[in-house]
């Protein structure tokens, strides 16, 4: 068995920052009832015709995480994308990506557990390096939110959450056993999938379009629903259960823990986390009061800001861990 590292890390937001005061010009909230609910100041969403889109913004991630590994493309053997919002309902976005990177022809898989995407996409490729299968795997976790929420009072409590982006990760071979992705766990509980769901189309036709030709429909399956404190109770539960479980697989425990990077869902959330397990500030990042939500991108975003601040060093444990729409539920144990 082989050990896989993350060699390189990179990060792409659009650039109109949409705060929350611009979100009270479009629905019946304000600044301090979205921050009161969620932690959220401001999200970065697509502009139609700024040329993003999930794919898109996937790759400007992408390259950065490549130059930052110091691996060509022509290196990659596998590409996995994580995301719940892709350009069409199939090709997948991993085929696009590999058609703008222009990479030979490796495999693209398509990773489609929402919140907990990247985790899921992490262990896939992880897998794959440590059974010697491939060597240089690239993961990517992308979502273009923006286009599929009811930016009207009935779909705020939705709308104000989420936000548009993508983070990027090289995977490679390690021979230093004992040293990169220690272990990954992955859960799901479908009898709640309903809890957190959405039934509708593709982000090419979405729900802004969607309303305006049924302006009077009052049961429009095309924008997220979600029961939110039955999520929250469950997060929290779930949340807990996966660190500890990866931490005791490994031999390890809560204090040896330097960096906690959870999915950036509510910032309630990761503060409750956060208080369960009695960890310092020092010990937590989060970055969604800048984001929002970003999904399977979060903690891409999160990890690669984390890095570029120097918050994570050689040496470091590093835990990663999401809770989202399936139920699904996953945690990778990490030493840097």
């Amino acid at each position: 068995m082989y050990q896989s590292k993350i060699a390189g890390l990179g990060s792409y937001v659009p650039e109109n920052v949409v705060t929350n005061d611009d979100l009270s010009k479009l629905m019946d909230t304000n600044d301090e009832w979205i921050q009161e609910r969620t932690g959220i100041q401001e999200r970065r969403h697509i502009k139609k015709g700024d040329g993003n889109s999930t794919a898109v913004m996937g790759v400007k991630a992408a390259k950065i995480a490549l130059e930052r590994a110091k691996i060509s493309k022509d290196d990659i053997d596998l590409i996995v994308f994580a995301t719940l919002s892709p350009d069409y309902y199939f090709p997948g976005c991993g085929v696009q990506v590999q058609e703008m990177l222009d990479i030979h022809t490796c495999p693209a898989i398509d990773v489609r557990n929402q919140c907990s995407g990247f985790i899921y996409a992490l262990s896939v490729a992880d897998q794959f390096i440590k059974t010697g299968m491939y060597k240089n795997v690239l993961v990517i976790g992308s979502e273009n939110h923006s286009g599929g929420l009811d930016f009207t009072t009935r779909g705020r409590s939705v709308s104000v959450i989420f936000g548009d982006g993508a983070g990027a990760a090289v995977l490679t071979r390690s021979n230093h056993i004992g040293q990169g992705i220690l272990s990954t766990h992955l859960h799901s509980e479908g009898k709640n999938a309903m809890e957190l769901s959405l039934k509708g189309p593709s982000t090419m036709h979405w729900v802004p379009e969607i309303i305006a030709e049924n302006p009077q429909g009052d049961d429009i399956p095309y924008y997220p629903y979600m029961n939110g404190q039955f999520v929250f109770k469950n997060a929290i539960s779930r949340f807990s259960e996966v660190i500890h479980e990866g931490l005791e697989a490994n031999g390890l425990e809560v204090k040896d823990i330097n960096m906690l990077i959870p999915h950036q869902a509510n910032l309630r959330i990761s503060q409750f986390i956060q208080k369960k397990l009695k960890l310092s500030d020092d010990q937590v990042f989060n970055n969604i009061q800048k984001y929002g939500n970003t999904t399977a991108a979060s903690i891409p975003i999160a990890l690669t800001e984390a890095w570029e601040q120097g918050k994570i060093k050689d040496g470091d444990v590093v835990v990663l861990a999401a809770f989202g729409s399936g139920f699904t539920w996953g945690s990778a144990i990490i030493e840097w």
